[in-house]
């Protein structure tokens, strides 16, 4: 995969992809936001195929990305309480 394209996955993810609380949320958003991804890395002529081959199922990375900042919230927010 080109710079361009990993570095306009890492970017994208970085804005696009929040916190989700529910299993079914996170699959939900994660769907959705596999599309947005997929369009616009069109439109900056980055074919979808490019980064499938570096990352595999982009659905699937988001999906991992949402779950990974759900686990992280949970932890900022136990050690809140427990700080409290």
């Amino acid at each position: 995969m080109s710079e361009h394209a990993i570095e306009f996955l890492r970017e994208w993810i970085g804005e696009k992809v929040h916190c989700q609380s529910s299993q079914a949320r996170i699959d939900k958003q994660a769907e959705t936001l596999a599309k947005e991804c997929a369009a616009e890395a069109a439109e900056v002529g980055i074919p979808l195929e490019d980064i499938q081959e570096e990352v595999g199922d982009i659905k699937e990375l988001i999906a991992s990305r949402l779950e990974e900042a759900a686990e992280a919230e949970d932890g900022q927010q136990a050690s809140s309480k427990a700080a409290e």
